[in-house]
């Protein structure tokens, strides 16, 4: 019953108020979205680009040194835990080279200065997902018919990606990179805890432990709604990159 009245005042635009902030449900979780956004955007749109990167590189080189570093990164990150990338860049850039802020600014140079670390840390951890999805993917298109005989055609790597490599590999990396939306959310919970940062995860964290359930339900329900909005973008941009896609639907 409680869950019913709560879900017809959300629909009507009221998500409570925060037994921990005091506030409206909607204006924390509007200031807390806003700081989040801005580190998952620049985490997502590093680890996308780094991924692709690394991944086609790998796989156009199958079997040389760049290749093996690159599978052997991405399985050391995959099996490593977020927090214990985030402590470790903290001791490292925070106290040691004390180069980085570890607690948080008033300013917004301050904000984006302490953004750095944590930025970092889903970058890395989202890195490795991608990077050997693209590399499988290239391995199948360099071992292809048309690419052995461009191949003897006389083609160089950088000419066989860009006319054959390219377009090929990037509709099912974007695919990938869009649903990790929902990975880089979870990752920002760990991550923001461990480096103090006010979002939308340190928020959760913090409702939770403190049992503040109007505030918990808001931050699932706006997350779902960013993971959701991952897997429709994904879906639509498909369609706009594979041309096949866009014919096959229409049949």
């Amino acid at each position: 019953q409680r869950y019913l009245a709560w879900l017809k005042d959300f629909l009507k635009g009221d998500m409570g108020v925060s037994l921990l902030y005091r506030q409206d449900v909607a204006k924390v979780i509007a200031v807390k979205l806003g700081n989040s956004l801005f580190l998952m955007i620049i985490a997502w749109v590093l680890s996308g680009l780094i991924g692709f990167a690394l991944g086609a590189l790998a796989g156009m080189n199958r079997g040389k040194f760049v290749d093996k570093a690159v599978k052997g990164y991405c399985l050391l990150i995959s099996s490593t835990p977020a927090f214990w990338i985030a402590m470790l860049l903290l001791i490292i850039f925070g106290v040691w080279l004390k180069i980085l802020p570890i607690g948080l600014g008033v300013t917004f140079l301050d904000r984006v200065y302490h953004a750095i670390l944590p930025a970092v840390t889903l970058s890395i951890t989202g890195i490795a997902n991608i990077a050997m999805h693209t590399r499988e993917k290239m391995v199948d298109i360099c071992e292809s018919d048309y690419v052995v005989f461009a191949r003897a055609r006389g083609e160089s790597l950088w000419q066989i990606f860009r006319n054959h490599g390219f377009r090929n590999v990037l509709a099912p990396a974007m695919t990938l990179q869009f649903a990790s939306v929902s990975e880089i959310i979870g990752g920002s919970v760990l991550v923001e805890q461990v480096f103090s940062y006010p979002g939308l995860g340190q928020a959760a964290v913090t409702a939770g432990l403190g049992s503040d359930v109007p505030l918990l339900l808001g931050i699932t329900v706006v997350t779902a709604v960013l993971a959701a909005s991952g897997n429709l973008a994904a879906s639509v941009l498909y369609g706009i990159v594979d041309p096949r896609i866009r014919k096959g639907a229409a049949r």
